[in-house]
């Protein structure tokens, strides 16, 4: 997207937040401005990109583990790998138990906070039900002490909807309350964001020891044991969860022909989203028609989308104007998307920094100890086998 390309979206997002309750950012920088002042102090960081691990087929989701060791995902290929000082072992792991089709494979990770005890990481995957059909699941795992394979420990919760694989969601956050928050995907069903029902089109949030629901959810007391694992609804497709350093959590979602969305999330929220009858993608986003109150984005992309996929906040004061920021992949764009947003969730500004345009679609993005950025690219379509890689991501202040 060129300079002209990100303006637009620019006032896209501005005239957005304008609708939505009053968001009214005070500025956005467009590509090609000079690393100088972005607001009134910082400066942008010139920003080195490297290939950290290769050879790699649709990567979903990295995570730093101790010793400078990552683990990865890889989701059709539906294996674990740990890297470590540029050589990858693949992971003693079921694979032929995950169900691939799609979008929906092995996707979400998440590393336990007290991994170096208890050695526990967990999976958001494809299932198979004793039914003979599929769902999508999270999976508890323990890892063996020399970083060589895992045993299950048990599956936490079960029964995501499922069709052909598409919107599979499904993104994993381990917060600061120690619980255990799971994105997931509608599944392309038009009645399932708004069901209390279906697990589909929802943030769900469970103790991660047991799978049982958080006991200060929403719904607790519910009939539907499905109720009682949802945060939040009416979403179309969670492909982020990140905590920001306030505590507020945030999704990143993929929206239809317009509007992919970054929300501020909150405890029994609608944000709207009722692609019915059918699975109509014509409707909004957040559709303000439906009963009781709908949260509008605090970021959208307008027309077209971008297909945002992972996001994470930056930290460091290496990162100069982009400490802070929320940076957000892109898929379809082929690129990272930093937003600045205010304390009070107010978007201030975007940059699209070029240096992360020339490797392709770009789906996760983690912070790695010592303050850079890792990136998984997800270029594989079948006919490029291993072309996938971990970029590292590494700021310079002028």
């Amino acid at each position: 997207m060129g300079r002209t390309g990100l303006a637009r979206l620019g006032l896209i997002s501005l005239g957005l937040a304008l609708l939505l309750g009053g968001l009214v950012p005070s500025a956005v920088v467009a590509e090609g401005t000079a690393p100088a002042a972005v607001g009134r102090t910082a400066t942008v960081p010139a920003l080195h990109v490297s290939t950290l691990v290769h050879d790699l087929s649709v990567p979903w989701d990295v995570k730093p583990l101790p010793g400078g060791r990552l683990l990865i995902d890889e989701r059709t290929e539906r294996r674990l790998i740990v890297w470590k000082d540029k050589h990858q072992t693949i992971l003693q792991f079921p694979s032929a138990k995950v169900w691939a089709s799609g979008e929906t494979g092995l996707m979400g990770l998440a590393v336990d906070p007290s991994f170096a005890r208890n050695r526990l990481i967990y999976t958001c995957q494809g299932g198979f039900k004793k039914s003979g059909r599929h769902d999508v699941r999270v999976v508890q795992w323990r890892m063996n002490s020399s970083y060589t394979g895992v045993s299950q420990v048990r599956v936490l919760v079960s029964g995501f909807p499922t069709s052909s694989g598409r919107h599979g969601g499904c993104r994993l956050l381990i917060p600061r309350n120690g619980s255990l928050m799971v994105g997931t995907g509608d599944a392309a069903i038009g009645t399932n964001p708004q069901s209390l029902r279906s697990f589909g089109g929802k943030v769900l949030r469970l103790n991660r020891n047991t799978g049982a629901p958080w006991a200060k959810n929403p719904w607790p007391r519910a009939r539907s044991i499905v109720r009682r694992y949802v945060y939040n609804y009416g979403h179309r497709n969670v492909q982020g969860l990140v905590q920001r350093s306030d505590g507020s959590i945030w999704s990143v979602e993929q929206g239809t022909y317009r509007d992919d969305e970054v929300n501020k999330l909150v405890a029994a929220g609608n944000y709207g989203y009722n692609p019915v009858p059918g699975y109509n993608e014509s409707v909004p986003m957040t559709d303000y028609k439906l009963p009781g109150r709908q949260i509008g984005a605090r970021w959208s992309s307008g027309d077209p989308t971008l297909a945002t996929s992972g996001g994470v906040w930056i930290s460091g004061k290496r990162w100069g104007a982009y400490n802070g920021t929320l940076a957000v992949a892109a898929l379809k764009a082929n690129e990272v998307v930093f937003l600045k947003f205010n304390k009070a969730g107010t978007l201030l500004w975007t940059r699209t920094p070029s240096a992360l345009r020339s490797s392709g679609r770009l789906r996760s993005l983690t912070m790695a100890p010592g303050g850079d950025l890792l990136v998984t690219t997800s270029n594989d379509d079948g006919s490029t086998h291993g072309s996938d890689k971990v970029l590292r991501v590494h700021p310079i202040l002028g």
